[in-house]
Parts: C-alpha cells; structure tokens; sequence
C-alpha cells in the first residue's frame, strides 16, 4: 500500500514543468514591482510633508514627479498582476477547487484594495495645482495603508498555504466547518506579514536613492539630489537593523511551524542535535553536503539559542514528502543570498549613520555612493530569493501536508502551456521596455526642465512651476483686441 501511495506521489503530469515555469516567470517579474506599490506611496507622502511643513518647493518638487512615477509603475502593476490572477484559476485548478472556499478571502481582500488604491492614486495626481496644499496632503494619507491592506490579503493567502488551518475535513477529504479568522491570521501569517511588509518599504528606500546616488557620483551635487537622496535611504537605513531582527523571527518560525521547510534551507538532512551551520554548499541525495564553509554546532545555536536544540532532518519524512536535493540546494542558496544582502546592508546602514552622527551631513566618500547605488538592485535580488526560499522551500506540497502540486496541476496539454510561456515572456518584455522607456522619457523632461529653470530662461511647463501653482498658461490671443489688451497679464488676469 505504501508503495503504491509513493508512485502515485512521484507521478509528474507532464503539464506540470511548464505551468511551475510560467507561474514561477510571472510571479519573479511582479514582484520586482510590488516594492514600489507597497511602499512608493508613503515615501512620495513623507517628502510632500516636509515641502508643506517646511515651505520646501524642492521637496514638493520631488514629491509631485515621484507620485508621476508611482502612477505608471501602478499600470504596470495592474497588467502583471491580472496575469496572476488569472494563472491561479488557469494553472491550478485543483488547489482552487476545493481549498477556494477557505483561503480565497484573501485574495477578495486584495482585488478591493487594489480598486481603492487605483481611485486614491487618481485622486492625489489630480489635487496637484487643483487643491488646497494640506486637503491634498489629507487625502493621499490613506494611500499608503491602502498598499498595506492589498498586502495583508496576498500574504493571509500564502501564509495559510504555509500552515493551512480553520477548517476540517469531511469522509471525502473535503474542507467543511470553515473559519475565516482562523484561516486569514495563521500560525505564519504574522512573521510574514511583517517581515514581507518591512521588505518592501526597505527595498523601495534603497532603490529610490539609488538613482540619485548615481546622480552624485556624476558631480550633480545640488540640493534636489542631495534631498532626494537623503530622504529615502534614512527610511531604509532605519528599518534595516528592524528587517534583520524580523528575518530571525520568521526563521525560527518555521523552525517550529515547518520543520522540512527549515531543514531544506539549512541542509540538515538527519534529525539531530550539535548540528553545524553551511554557508552555502550543496546537498546531494545521499544527504552528504559538498563545498560551502562548515560552522559546528551553529545551526542549533540559531534554531533554540543553544548546541543542544534538536533540529529535524529531511530525512525524517519519507521522500515524496520532502524537497529533492536540488531543491534544497536552490532553497539554501537563496537565503544564504538573502542573508549575505541584509548583513552587508546592515554595515552601510551604520556607515551612513556614523556620518551624520558625527558631521550631521550626508558622507563624501564616493565608495559609499557606489555601495548605496547598488543596494537598491541587491535588495530587488533579496526579495526574489526570499520567495523562492517560500515557496521552493514548501515542495512537493501546494498546500503543506494536504495537497501536492501536481494533484493541484491543470490538465492542460504541456505544450499549449509551453506556448503560453513563450507568449508572456515576449508581453512581458515589451511591457516592462515600455516601462523603462517612459521612465527614461520623464527623466529627460525633468533634466531639461530644471536646465532651464531659471527667472529669465524658465519655460512655462508644469516641470518648472511650483507643485502648487499657480499654473503656468499661455494665454490667448485675442483678434482685434485693441493695443494692449490680452498682452502683459498673468493668468489671473492682473495687470
């Protein structure tokens, strides 16, 4: 019988491969994304703050072109993220099907914060120049909270499949007796929530300044670099020594909630105390590890603070159960990655804050700039790792210790998928080009725009004019007026 139960285990549909490849391509390329519909709002509203409470028109400046920014970022959101929804329903109708009921909430909760973040956008681009400075400031403030509750939905989904719970099973092995606050706050869904959130408000900060890092490194030292510089990387700076913190926690979360999960990450593969930490290396199936450093007893010390903590090995369950060796390989390596990122950023974190604690000014040194313009594309690679350490970490289940992926797989031909594949690898492509390329194009209008920003020189383009207005128009020419008339008047009408 167990034998049997195995080989039904190990049977691979052939559709399977693909549709791992296009989920796993779709969900890679949004996510690069998500960090900037999280967090973009609140750093956009918290320089807005301070050009109202400051009188800074620089502040405002770079308040108002960054909300430009978090607006088309958005629709580029909106067309990634209808993909994945729809390749829920597509690619795994199995899992859909029977656990929808239990789980789907979260994606309900999701769908209404998009929707109510898309008219909040639509409401703050239209208040520039068209409303009362505060009023304006007033009704951005729920933009931020409306990018944390379309998270919180994402991850209660994901955190449930981790550690399904709140509901029970009927003679069919079908879910009955549901309850919804259960299954939304499981076991895992507040270490990730957090530590996804604090993620991604990290991640935007580091990226944010390091454009404008770039930008001091090649001489523009004025004060719209500098702020726009400033600003940013102190959220990120501040919340870094936060996210390391909340990544142990998380951690030792699934030491105790998903033991194969942790015994995958860290290539333990016998049950056992004194067990020794690998900094990378790989796991072969014989369960030996080859290459990588070998730190004694660390991995205990880790898991419950002392050498002798007991730490399950994988191979502890039996094989259909587990993660393969490769797996586990790919899973360790991601968080080692994920590791080695946020001790680095850790010391440029101190490093900034040595500077200003000592100079109260920004750092000179040109390295720092360079580390701080690469920290926002290593932060972008930390949070790929960190899901392939979430999701990969899971296998072979979709639902941990209820249902398998391939139980959960479409039935789908595998080449019409692979199709598929092809077509949204070329969609995506020229969506994010195009992405890149209106960025590139706002970025040129802005350079020109602040070349030219001078008294005399000034082009009446919105670029130039304050946040506020008064909105620069050219004004009509009207025939036949007499001499004077129409000439020499501002917008208003004043002479």
């Amino acid at each position: 019988m167990h034998t049997t139960t195995a080989l039904l285990a190990n049977a691979v549909p052939p559709q399977l491969l693909p549709a791992r490849q296009l989920m796993a391509f779709t969900l890679a390329s949004h996510i690069l994304l998500v960090p900037f519909g999280v967090a973009l709002p609140f750093i956009t509203l918290l320089m807005h703050y301070r050009g109202l409470s400051r009188g800074d028109d620089v502040a405002l400046g770079l308040a108002r072109r960054w909300s430009a920014v978090m607006a088309v970022q958005f629709a580029i959101g909106v067309v990634t993220g209808t993909v994945l929804s729809f390749e829920f329903g597509l690619l795994w109708p199995g899992m859909m099907g029977r656990w929808g009921d239990v789980f789907g909430l979260g994606f309900g909760v999701e769908a209404w914060a998009f929707f109510l973040e898309a008219v909040l956008i639509a409401i703050y681009l239209y208040g520039w120049r068209r409303l009362k400075p505060w009023t304006h400031f007033l009704l951005g403030v729920p933009l931020p909270l409306a990018a944390l509750l379309g998270a919180f939905g994402i991850i209660a989904a994901n955190a449930w499949m981790n550690t399904p719970q709140g509901f029970t099973l009927d003679a069919a092995g079908r879910p009955v007796d549901v309850s919804v606050r259960q299954a939304v706050f499981t076991p895992m869904f507040g270490p990730e929530y957090w530590h996804f959130a604090v993620a991604m408000f990290l991640t935007a900060g580091y990226v944010v300044a390091g454009v404008y890092a770039v930008g001091l490194l090649r001489g523009r030292r004025d004060r719209y670099h500098r702020l726009g510089f400033a600003l940013p990387f102190t959220v990120a700076a501040i919340l870094t020594p936060i996210q390391v913190l909340l990544g142990d926690a998380i951690a030792r979360s699934v030491f105790h909630k998903q033991p194969v999960k942790f015994a995958a990450t860290e290539l333990v593969w016998k049950t056992d105390t004194h067990v020794p930490e690998y900094v990378f290396g790989r796991l072969h199936s014989d369960g030996t590890v080859s290459g990588g450093l070998k730190i004694p007893q660390l991995d205990s010390i880790l898991a419950g603070f002392r050498p002798s903590t007991r730490v399950t090995g994988l191979s502890s369950v039996p094989p259909e159960e587990r993660p393969t060796a490769l797996q586990a390989t790919v899973v360790h390596w991601a968080f080692d990655i994920m590791v080695a990122i946020g001790s680095l950023l850790i010391l440029l974190a101190l490093w900034y804050a040595w500077c200003w604690w000592r100079h109260r000014d920004l750092p000179h040194s040109r390295w720092f700039y360079r580390c701080a313009a690469v920290a926002g594309v290593a932060c972008l690679i930390s949070v790929e790792c960190g899901w392939i350490t979430t999701e990969v970490g899971r296998q072979p289940w979709i639902v941990y210790r209820h249902m398998r992926v391939s139980e959960a797989v479409t039935a789908t031909r595998a080449g019409s998928l692979w199709t598929m594949l092809a077509v949204v690898v070329v969609v995506y492509v020229a969506v994010f080009a195009a992405f890149l390329a209106v960025l590139l194009k706002m970025r040129t209008r802005w350079r020109i725009a602040d070349a030219s920003a001078t008294p005399a020189t000034a082009p009446q383009t919105p670029e130039t004019d304050t946040p506020y207005g008064p909105r620069s128009e050219p004004l009509p020419t009207v025939t036949g007026a007499a001499p004077g008339e129409g000439q020499g008047r501002t917008p208003g009408g004043a002479s």
